[in-house]
């Protein structure tokens, strides 16, 4: 097959429908360009696949030998997500249909045999050892968050990435938002998974777009002007239900995050989730970190009190669009849930063509990108300093101290969806969109996520699993405290969830 033919099954997959049959492109690209053939053999110089080889002979034979004992202190010899390097984006990206055969397996015999291990009713192992071997392993590998990042009204293609992902049974449990990330994750974080699959359906998806359409037009000054917060308020209100942190946690199961940015100067950006704000109102965290400064008016949050009724939540600071500084909050999740692994959906058009130009820079031009960088954030550290001495410019100090927030930020995590083309007029990020235009946006989120649900499947397979496994120990009754000791553990999903 020539060149034209492979860069026509590039269009093919570019304009799929669905992923099976972006995927069948995809096999048919790799058996066209010899990527299959990659894919099947062991060797390459980008991971050391004689370690992975040899452990996973190993593990093979004790489940064939039947050796219970000799398996659980092989595994509990340390699972870990970059085996002998086998997490390398490099692996990752060859071929479109996945990665080596070889990384596939060893994480499938690892997913095999921890089930083995859970169900296995055996007299040579203790119940208490085994639960405690399986809070250890939980632990060390860690657990995956799905960061979403501001953007407007290109917010609207965090909910193709989520679609595909939930679809594929990877949607993690741990998510963030800002902005018009927040919106989104606020979505998610209030629907159960049976909700979720009514409310991702392609007719009630449609019907969406057109009640939010016509909400934006209500307030919106033309057909590119900004949309007004009246009708911000009411989306928010259609879309998300009038729960707290902590109940849409105990009904869904979900761990959400909302970032807000300070309005005053002197004040820190906050992270609002069940742990940190557990009785302050999903909508009003959302309402908050929308408020686009110059754009939206700050907002107050508001909480619920002891007896059941609003009231506001810190009442002396308001609270602007949290993307401003913590669009991302990779280390404040980590910190939070003990994830150590990140998958980022970044529609951001401030920062996103800087993220892709640096993408496509070879490693020199790269690292002098990133020198200019780390020079621009000094500058303006240096300047937020400086005008620290005179607070009455209050205007000017609010525009640097944004602007080094910005500056100052990572945009990138493990596995990067980096939305491909703007898709809209720049002047129309704040403003009403068409129903065309918001369905192209989902699926736009969609595509931009198919090639990735393979290194996605393999970096999470593991921890879904473990999850799913502590889960049901968990629902099943109270656990031994020797099994749980020294295992620092987030909170759990609420019964009832199967949130993956």
């Amino acid at each position: 097959m020539g060149r034209i033919q492979t860069r026509d099954l590039e269009r093919q997959m570019a304009a799929a429908e669905t992923y099976a049959e972006w995927f069948g492109f995809a096999l048919e690209h790799d058996a066209a360009t010899g990527m299959d053939r990659w894919r099947r053999r062991d060797h390459t110089r980008l991971y050391d696949y004689e370690a992975i080889r040899e452990r996973l002979d190993r593990l093979r034979a004790l489940r064939i030998q039947g050796d219970d004992q000799g398996l659980l202190f092989a595994l509990n010899e340390g699972i870990h997500g970059n085996m002998g390097g086998m997490g390398s984006a490099k692996l990752h990206g060859r071929a479109r249909s996945g990665t080596k055969k070889l990384i596939e397996a060893y994480v499938d015999e690892i997913v095999d045999a921890l089930r083995y291990l859970a169900d296995l009713d055996s007299d040579e192992i203790d119940e208490t050892e085994k639960i405690g071997f399986f809070y250890r392993a939980n632990h060390c590998f860690g657990r995956s968050a799905l960061m979403l990042s501001g953007g407007g009204t290109l917010g609207f293609h965090h909910v193709g990435v989520v679609k595909a992902l939930f679809e594929a049974e990877m949607l993690p449990r741990v998510i963030s938002g800002a902005s018009a990330g927040s919106l989104i994750a606020g979505v998610i974080g209030t629907r159960t998974d049976a909700e979720l699959a009514d409310f991702f359906d392609a007719s009630r998806l449609a019907q969406e777009a057109h009640e939010d359409t016509d909400i934006m037009e209500q307030t919106a000054e033309g057909r590119a002007g900004t949309i007004g917060v009246d009708s911000i308020r009411a989306m928010i209100e259609r879309m998300i239900p009038n729960e707290t942190f902590q109940e849409a946690y105990e009904r869904t199961g979900r761990q959400i995050s909302i970032s807000v940015a300070p309005a005053e100067l002197h004040q820190t950006s906050r992270l609002l989730n069940a742990i940190t704000s557990p009785n302050v109102y999903v909508r009003s965290a959302v309402l908050a970190s929308c408020a686009v400064p110059g754009v939206y008016p700050p907002v107050t949050l508001h909480a619920k009190n002891v007896h059941g009724e609003s009231q506001p939540y810190l009442p002396s600071r308001r609270w602007i669009d949290g993307s401003i500084s913590d669009d991302l909050p990779a280390k404040r999740l980590a910190r939070l849930y003990g994830t150590n692994h990140t998958i980022v959906s970044l529609v951001n058009p401030v920062v996103l063509p800087f993220v892709r130009r640096v993408s496509e820079m070879n490693p020199f031009a790269a690292g002098v990108a990133r020198l200019g960088l780390e020079v621009s954030r000094e500058f303006l550290n240096y300047q937020r300093h400086q005008l620290a001495r005179f607070p009455r410019a209050t205007t000017l100090n609010t525009m640097v101290a944004g602007l080094h927030g910005l500056v100052g930020q990572t945009y990138s995590g493990d596995i990067n969806l980096v939305a491909r083309a703007p898709f809209v007029d720049p002047r129309r990020y704040l403003g009403a969109l068409t129903e065309d235009e918001m369905i192209a946006l989902i699926k736009a989120g969609e595509r931009t996520t198919w090639p990735h649900l393979n290194a996605i499947d393999v970096a999470t397979k593991i921890s879904r699993s473990l999850d799913t496994i502590l889960e049901r120990y968990e629902l099943a009754g109270p656990i031994p405290r020797a099994a749980r000791r020294r295992s620092k553990r987030a909170p759990r999903a609420a019964k009832g969830s199967q949130a993956a």
